[in-house]
């Protein structure tokens, strides 16, 4: 858990990032998404099919597909 300028930061072992309290989130390409909630979960093992975002695929993935 890391507290930042722009939020909370919570990495969850085997599935997404949480941000609590962010405004914004930039994802790799340099793409600022703006966040309307008070928390979202970023996809970490980029199998998401709304990227930037978390849909739960990681949960279907074999453990040694998941983010660690």
């Amino acid at each position: 858990m890391t507290d930042s300028p722009s939020g909370l930061v919570i990495v969850c072992p085997g599935g997404p990032m949480l941000l609590r309290g962010a405004r914004s989130f930039t994802d790799d390409d340099g793409t600022v998404h703006d966040i309307d909630r008070p928390v979202v979960a970023v996809c970490r093992c980029t199998f998401s099919s709304v990227l930037p975002w978390c849909d739960s695929t990681h949960k279907r993935l074999p453990d040694e597909r998941r983010p660690t």
